[in-house]
Parts: structure tokens; sequence; C-alpha cells
């Protein structure tokens, strides 16, 4: 009669095992190796164990990183059990006994041991019990605990052993979850600060002006941001139409969302259609790759087209198209993308004119036309210079690393320009100015060494109510004030300032003074 209990036979079971348990760890391998997902990724992992590796009731645990406790992230064979809310103190139970000795708990028979608390109502109180600690670099941070099948007592060493490799596949998976979330995280806050960056940059009030005629721009903006409108900007070069466009589009519900911008004017046509409806491969000469245009990167958000006065009328209609279906093909391409995209266009042309005259599409320029914002030039709202060349000047500063100042006496030639490049022709002058002053303080010299045109400054100042008395005055814009006081007759002004007119000549000339011929 063959004995069933020989060595051989144990042997042979111990080598199946063996056999069972690389392909068990094999499979979860495979299995933590599909998600990121923890939870989902822990419960495949107790499923693979019951049915593969013969560990039933499997649970896992991990740290509470602001308690400490143990909370319960993936239970196999709880059935409808609610798990979520299921902790273990620090020392409470089984689980405090794994996590105390920093080692593996083998147990032959559970209910031998005191500190069982069954709080999961799954295990059988008379089955063997496995509770291995899960690490993290050196640290416990949780536990892998289940029960294999009362009858391979004989085999509980080899059944630990196998705990205790899947534990540690499921503490690397642990560590890269939590690094994921960390950087996860950390491009959150990133994105929300440049968010915020963004918003500031871009806000209301990083757009001077206190005018009427600007107060009723930043209304129409405020008004026009809330809804997917298209907007036409219209105003002269230079007189902040992007910095209207990015105040719409971050202060809208589209702000999350990708803004786009292209300036019409400084691509050839045949590019510009690629641009704006991106192309296949093989397009053309060149296309190496398929590409997507400014509209598809745009999808959800917003596209800027600067100057779509100077796009040519054979274009305009392709454009018009893409306005009006809301759908595109690319260059080369038969496919139609549907696209939603909020369109904000700008000019410095005269449109109406150009209609008549049939160089710009009537149809199109009403689809753009919806909801016109005028931007007024500096020369009708010079109360706002000072306003704006602060805010300049303390942007320039930024970038040189450095406080600028500007006097009052430079402020005053600022003043009496009548700035032909808008806003745009201040920040240069203001940039230049900075430059050539070494101290950080920008006066009137250094302003006047940018090429600002005096006759301009003279011309517009007008300032025939000026007390030529005042201290605050330097000498050239008191003999300037009392020269337009006099109609610029020189005799007349020399004697308002109590001088000859030798000496009054002397003062234009040294002073650099243009005469104004009346």
């Amino acid at each position: 009669m063959t004995n069933l209990y020989s060595p051989d036979t144990g042997i042979r079971r111990k080598y199946e095992q063996l056999s069972a348990d690389l392909d068990t760890l094999f499979q979860v391998s495979q299995v933590l190796s599909r998600s990121l997902d923890l939870r989902e990724t822990l419960a495949a992992v107790l499923r693979t164990l019951h049915e593969n590796g013969g560990m039933e009731r499997g649970m896992v645990t991990l740290a509470d990183p602001d308690s400490g406790e143990q909370q319960v992230v993936a239970v196999h064979g709880a059935g409808t059990l609610r798990v979520d809310d299921i902790r273990y103190q620090p020392g409470e139970g089984v689980v405090g006994l794994v996590l105390e000795r920093g080692d593996s708990v083998v147990l032959k028979r559970i209910a031998d041991e005191p500190r069982f608390r069954g709080k999961l109502g799954i295990y059988d109180s008379v089955g063997p019990f496995i509770g291995v600690p899960i690490r993290v670099k050196h640290s416990v941070v949780g536990v892998l605990a289940a029960q294999p099948a009362s009858d391979e007592i004989s085999l509980l060493p080899e059944r630990g052993r196998l705990m205790e490799m899947i534990a540690n596949l499921i503490g690397q998976s642990v560590r890269l979850s939590w690094e994921v979330e960390r950087e996860r995280q950390a491009l959150a806050d990133e994105r929300d600060q440049l968010r915020r960056t963004v918003r500031g940059q871009y806000g209301f009030d990083n757009i001077v002006g206190h005018t009427t005629s600007m107060r009723r721009v930043f209304e129409q903006v405020r008004q026009v941001a809330k809804w997917n409108t298209t907007v036409l900007i219209r105003g002269e070069t230079g007189t902040g139409k992007e910095l209207i466009a990015n105040a719409i589009h971050y202060n809208s519900p589209r702000a999350r969302n990708a803004f786009v911008k292209l300036n019409c004017a400084s691509l050839p046509e045949n590019l510009l259609e690629s641009e704006l409806f991106g192309h296949e491969k093989g397009a053309f000469t060149g296309a190496m790759t398929q590409r997507k245009g400014r509209f598809e990167q745009a999808d959800g958000g917003t596209l800027f087209l600067d100057e779509i006065g100077e796009v040519s009328p054979a274009f305009q209609a392709k454009l018009l198209r893409v306005l009006q279906e809301g759908e595109l093909e690319r260059v080369g391409g038969t496919r139609t993308i549907r696209i939603d995209v909020r369109m904000i266009a700008a000019t410095h042309r005269d449109l109406e004119a150009d209609v008549e005259a049939g160089k710009f599409r009537e149809d199109l320029y009403y689809r753009l036309n919806v909801m016109p914002i005028f931007l007024p030039p500096l020369r009708e709202r010079m109360e706002d210079i000072p306003g704006i060349a602060r805010h300049l000047i303390e942007k320039v500063g930024g970038q040189q690393g450095r406080t600028l100042e500007l006097t009052d006496c430079a402020l005053r030639v600022l003043m009496h320009h009548d700035w032909p490049g808008n806003v745009r022709e201040l920040e240069n002058c203001l940039e230049r100015a900075a430059v050539m002053s070494e101290n950080g303080i920008i006066d009137r010299d250094a302003v006047l060494l940018t090429g600002i045109e005096e006759m301009a400054s003279s011309s517009r100042a007008a300032p025939r109510g000026i007390d030529l008395d005042d201290p605050d005055l330097d000498e050239r814009e008191r003999v300037v004030a009392a020269l337009e006081q006099a109609g610029w007759v020189q005799a007349k002004a020399a004697r308002l300032l109590g001088m000859t007119p030798r000496q009054i000549a002397y003062r234009i000339q040294t002073l650099n003074i243009k005469v104004r011929q009346i």
C-alpha cells in the first residue's frame, strides 16, 4: 500500500505550491502595472490572490497621513459591506501588531490571538491568518492580510513568504501612486497659481483708465466677457486691443481653456490658411507631418485674430465658412472637423470704408461686428497718461530689476505730446528713458533724450493759465508757458518774465525750444 504522506509526496506538493505561487506573483505584477488608480488596483490584487493564490478574505490597509490611523482601502470577500470608514487606531488589533513588530504575523488559528478584533466580520476565527507589512522605502505604511485554506497549515511559512513578496510589489505601487499624486497636486497648484497670475495680468485692474470713454470700454468688456458673443475690437495701432482681448478671455467661462492668438498681417495668405486651419501630411512641399491649426488649438477656448482687416477677400470667404458653420477641413484633408471657438477679432482699419470699396466682405463684416468695442486713442484721454505712465514705469522697473521713479517735470513733458503711436509709443519712450537713467529717476531730460518732439509738446499744452511763479516749474517750462501766454511774441514773453528780448532769445536757444509761428 502506497504511503500518501511520504517524503516524496511532501516535496511534490511543495514544488506544486511553489509553481502556483510563481504564477500568482506573475499575475499580481500584471495587475499592478495596469492602472494608477490605487484602490482599483489593490482590489484586483486581492481578487487575484483569492482566485489563483488560494488566499481568501484579503485586506489592505494604508496609513492616513494626517491621523496616523490605518484605513481599510481594499477588501475581498466582504460582499456589500462598506469598508471606507473602517479604521484601525495605532496598536489596535492584529493590524496594530504587524505595525508594532514591523514584521509578518503568521497565525495557525486566528482566535488564539487575543488582539484579534474581527472588525470586518469576514474572517473564519478558527482558520489560519497571515498579516505582512507594506513598506515604502524603510517605513511601514500599511498591512496586507489574508487567510489561507485550513488544510495548508504545513505550508504557512511558504504562504507567508508569498504574501511578503506581494506586499513588496504593493509597496512599490503605493510609492509610485503617492509620487504621481504629489506631482499631480503640484501641477494643479502651479496651474492655479498661473491662472491667478494671468488673471492679475489681464484683469480689469491691469487696464488703466479713468476717462469716460475708457469707463465705457470697461463696462462693455465686463458684460461681453460673460457670453460667447463674437467681439470686434476697433482702434488705432498701439491702443491696447490685445490687452482688451486678454481681459475678455480670462474673465470669461472659457478662461480655463486655451487663448490662441494670431496676427493676420504677419503671414502671407498661403501660410495663413495652413496656420489657421492646419494641414495634413504631404498637403504641400514641406508638410512632413500632420499639424493642427489655430482654430483646433483654440477648441473650447478663444481665438484672437489681430489685424483681421488685412486678409484678402478670397481668404475672407474661407474664414466666413468656419465662423458660420463651426467646422473646417485641414489643408490637404477631406475630413470635416467640428470646433467650438469663441472669436475675438481686432483691426485698426475703417472696415465700413473697406466694405464700400469691396475690399472686405459685407457678410463677414456683420459676422464679426456682433459686439464692437472702440478703443479711444491716447491723445483723446490725456488725463489717463499719469496713471498709465506710472503703471508702465512699474512694469519696466520689474523687468530691469530695480525701482524707477518718474518726476513731475518728466510727466508734464509726456502730457504735452500727441502720442501718434498711442500707449505702445508711450511704453517704448519710458523704457528708453529708463535705460538712459542710471539712478532710476526719470526726469525731463531723460524723456527728451528719447526723441519726444518738443514742438508737439508746446503746441498741445496751451498753458495759458499756468502761474509763471509756480516754484514747481523748471526754467524751460516757465519760458514755454510765457511764450504760449504771449502768443509766441518773444518781446511780450520777455516782459512777462521780467527779461529783456535778448535774454529770452538766449533762453530759447540754450533750452532748445522750437519757436512756434502764430
